[in-house]
């Protein structure tokens, strides 16, 4: 059983609903409730309000991330994607060409996660070892402020400096992309002042800073402020689209720009999947069959943690971004009405196949609480043929002559029949190929998933109060370690 869109995106989820997993007895429990939760989405995107939703402040706040797939006019006054936000991404581009050598983006949570997302499939490991004009003239690009490491980050600032010692003649350029919404995040600001602070020390190295911050100017960020008195360019971490959504706006996009991948068709995937999932029909529409599968696998048959496991090396970060997306959004005390519930699905991080020798023995025989979400990708823009290097060695001679893709795709259905064998719930996700529209359509149904699973356990999926908790509690340790450093 497949839910299959026009595009050839497809969901498998024959290994998840039926006799022996979840049933259309289960699915029907939850009928009125499915209704109540897609209702919920159409008013979210009609006027961006989530029933019990606040801001981190207290006060009501509307829920934008479902209107970033469109390029409208109207969305401009919101600081959402609009013609003029997208031409000044294309703007930014240009000026990168030929012009800039090398970029830092600096940021953490989804102003890393996503970033690293669109970096790892549209760029690869090994973009920064292609000449200039085999990246079509954009820069180096590495990433900082993801951590508070100093070893790491002083890594980085001497590859740096080593790369300008071998520039001849002209200072080497570089631009540090500082993302943060509240203008003060630690982890992104220490790495970022540490950073700018060493490099525009350096005579043969020119740096330039664009600012990726809340644009309010009532109530300026620290970095918005930077920014203004530095003459800084910016870009928008827009009100109403939590970190964990904020791939398909500014945030995420200033990184598509940095590598010129194309933003319309990412968008536009995620558009399209978005109108697949207006239909009210549960098995019609992508993101509430996906939620409405895994919740009731959760409440249901205790099926509390999702391994989501894409075949593909480069898809590895955006099993890391689901972790942000699944464990933000769902991970909640209480619900709407204030009651402690504890819900929320754990979200674990695989590859196949370099899992399958490490992982999978647990998914295969251990605890009955998991569900193995596959990624694969049907065409492969470079598929190799696996030759036949030693014909005289039998046990390598019989793997070859396939291409790796085919032999990948066997181990994935060996694996997911196998799960399937002991009762390990499972399903696939397929990218009929790996570029910007199908990644699109991805990431927006999984974001939409989580909007709908928020509804159908009654908890805000956009809210975080278990991340402010630690923040309040840091702030007074480190002024405390300030103090008694003399400072």
């Amino acid at each position: 059983m497949a839910l299959t869109l026009k595009s050839g995106f497809s969901f498998d989820y024959d290994n998840l609903f039926g006799e022996g997993k979840v049933t259309q007895a289960d699915l029907d429990s939850y009928a009125e409730d499915l209704k109540k939760a897609h209702e919920a989405m159409k008013v979210m995107r009609e006027s961006g309000f989530i029933k019990a939703h606040l801001s981190k402040d207290g006060t009501p706040e509307k829920v934008y991330f479902s209107k970033l797939p469109y390029i409208t006019e109207e969305n401009g006054k919101l600081n959402l994607n609009s013609p003029a936000s997208i031409q000044k991404l294309h703007d930014f581009t240009e000026h990168l060409r030929n012009n800039i050598d090398v970029v830092v983006s600096l940021g953490i949570g989804g102003s890393f996660l996503g970033n690293k997302v669109l970096f790892d499939v549209f760029a690869g490991e090994f973009w920064n070892t292609l000449t200039p004009e085999q990246r079509n003239g954009l820069p180096k690009v590495y990433f900082s402020g993801q951590n508070i490491d100093s070893r790491r980050t002083g890594d980085i600032l001497n590859h740096i400096k080593a790369i300008a010692a071998r520039t001849e003649g002209n200072k080497l350029k570089v631009c540090l992309i500082c993302i943060s919404k509240s203008g003060g995040t630690l982890d992104t600001m220490s790495n970022f002042m540490v950073m700018y602070d060493d490099l525009t020390k350096q005579e043969n190295i020119e740096v330039e800073v664009v600012a990726v911050t809340d644009p309010n100017m009532e109530k300026k960020t620290l970095l918005k402020q930077l920014a203004i008195d530095k003459g800084w360019p910016q870009f928008a971490v827009p009100d109403g689209v939590g970190g964990r959504f904020s791939i398909f706006c500014e945030v995420g996009l200033v990184t598509a720009a940095v590598i010129g991948m194309d933003i319309e068709k990412f968008l536009e995937g995620a558009r399209d999947m978005d109108e697949a999932c207006k239909n009210e029909n549960v098995f019609e529409n992508p993101a509430m069959l996906n939620a409405a599968l895994k919740f009731a696998a959760y409440q249901k048959y205790g099926r509390n943690i999702e391994v989501m496991m894409p075949y593909c090396d480069y898809l590895k970060s955006t099993s890391e971004w689901y972790i942000q997306l699944l464990a933000e959004s769902l991970g909640k005390q209480f619900d709407k009405e204030g009651k402690e519930v504890c819900y929320g699905r754990t979200p674990l991080v695989a590859v196949g196949t370099t899992d399958m020798h490490s992982q999978t023995q647990q998914h295969q025989e251990g605890s009955l609480d998991k569900v193995v979400q596959f990624i694969k990708v049907a065409k492969w823009a470079n598929d190799l043929t696996i030759p036949n290097a030693f014909p005289e060695y039998k046990k390598l001679a019989d793997i070859s002559g396939v291409k790796m893709s085919e032999a990948l795709e066997v181990a994935r259905q060996s694996n997911a029949d196998a799960l399937q064998s002991n009762k390990r719930f499972n399903a696939c996700f397929t990218l009929p190929e790996l570029n910007e529209y199908h990644l699109g359509e991805l990431l927006y149904m999984l974001a939409m998933s989580v909007a709908y699973e928020g509804e159908l356990s009654n908890v805000d999926a956009f809210n975080q109060p278990g991340v402010e908790a630690y923040k309040r509690i840091m702030g007074p340790k480190l002024s405390e370690l300030r103090k008694s450093k003399g400072l």
